[in-house]
């Protein structure tokens, strides 16, 4: 099983060990042209899947999944690679250098609009996740999104979905998206940075950077779309976000594989469900616990409602996000939308 890093020594362990596979593989089959089992199993299964941060909780199910083996119970082989915004996760699948995205559901949608066929195959969580938070000395000015008018927004990245939904929260609440300046912060300590200084007047992130701010009094909680409820009285619904998306084509073609990547998925949702956040935070890698063990298990506990426990799409989710991104989103005001192309739950019905 790979770890979950870019560099390339890992990339040339693995290539050559293949070679040395081949090598050995010819010399044995000169006389008999069989195939080499050995060259076989150690090709494998390997997809890559980028994800818009692999510390963030809201995407813990991928680096959880990796930890407890089930991708390697399932005979694939997963590269988790990392991207600070979902946006340049997505520049990532489209461009063919992964074959899967752990990102937000919604870029199916604004993918659809723009020509290109992407669908959810495991619906991770329910709700954003997402909080929208005000730093310290902008509280008494910015007491809600009706006051966004004239004030600088973090959000990870331009396009992304904390784009998105600060657009919408915006427009919800009277404020046009050209009212306010939307500032890519990234997420963590560059977030926090950029809210102590004053680069940002307030911002959209998750844990376990909220927990930091709110540990360090940096500022505090506007809105909050962590809970089924939180997510039904900012968005009016369900708002399925974190998902693994992949191309059509791509699944179409490599349904087994997806299948495997299914039932590990799905094994860790039921996992979570079924154990605390300090038990889950075990299972982590220790450098996740930046600010330290106690503030990280509360970040996972604060999260944990957003997520499914069988990877199905929420049955109203679709609809809510297509609402969302079409009151803001010209290219999706006056576009057709079909909603059954931009996720499936053939897979994760089968893993259940």
């Amino acid at each position: 099983m790979r770890t979950f890093s870019k560099t390339a020594g890992a990339r040339v362990g693995a290539v050559a060990a293949v070679m040395c596979l081949t090598l050995a593989g010819c010399a044995d089959e000169s006389s008999t042209n069989k195939p080499n089992p050995a060259l076989e199993a150690a090709k494998g299964d390997i997809v890559k899947i980028m994800v818009g941060g692999l510390d963030k909780v809201i995407y813990l199910p991928a680096v959880l999944t990796q930890r407890l083996g089930y991708f390697q119970e399932e005979g694939v082989t997963v590269d988790l690679l990392t991207e600070p915004a979902g946006v340049q996760a997505t520049t990532a699948l489209v461009s063919g250098e992964v074959q899967g995205v752990v990102g937000f559901y919604d870029h199916t949608l604004d993918l659809q609009v723009k020509g290109k066929q992407v669908e959810s195959v495991v619906q991770l969580a329910q709700t954003p996740g997402e909080v929208e938070v005000v730093s310290k000395k902008a509280a008494g000015e910015l007491a809600s999104p009706k006051d966004f008018k004239g004030k600088k927004l973090g959000v990870t990245g331009l396009g992304s979905s904390t784009d998105f939904l600060t657009k919408y929260l915006a427009v919800k609440n009277g404020v046009k998206v050209s009212d306010f300046t939307p500032v890519a912060v990234g997420a963590g300590q560059t977030f926090i940075s950029a809210l102590q200084q004053g680069s940002i007047d307030g911002g959209m992130t998750t844990d376990p950077t909220v927990a930091q701010i709110l540990a360090k009094d940096a500022g505090k909680v506007l809105v909050d779309m962590r809970t089924p409820e939180g997510s039904r009285a900012a968005l009016g619904g369900l708002y399925p976000a974190s998902s693994l998306y992949m191309n059509t084509s791509w699944v179409n073609d490599h349904k087994e594989v997806v299948q495997k990547l299914a039932n590990a998925f799905v094994k860790t949702l039921t996992w979570m469900s079924e154990h605390t956040p300090e038990e889950i935070a075990a299972k982590m890698p220790d450098d996740y616990a930046k600010a330290g063990k106690d503030l990280y298990v509360q970040a996972i506990k604060n999260t944990l409602p957003m997520f499914t426990k069988d990877g199905v799409m929420p049955e109203d989710g679709p609809r809510t996000v297509h609402e969302v991104l079409k009151s803001f989103n010209p290219d999706l005001k006056g576009a057709k939308v079909d909603l059954q192309k931009t996720y499936t739950t053939e897979f994760v019905k089968k893993a259940g």
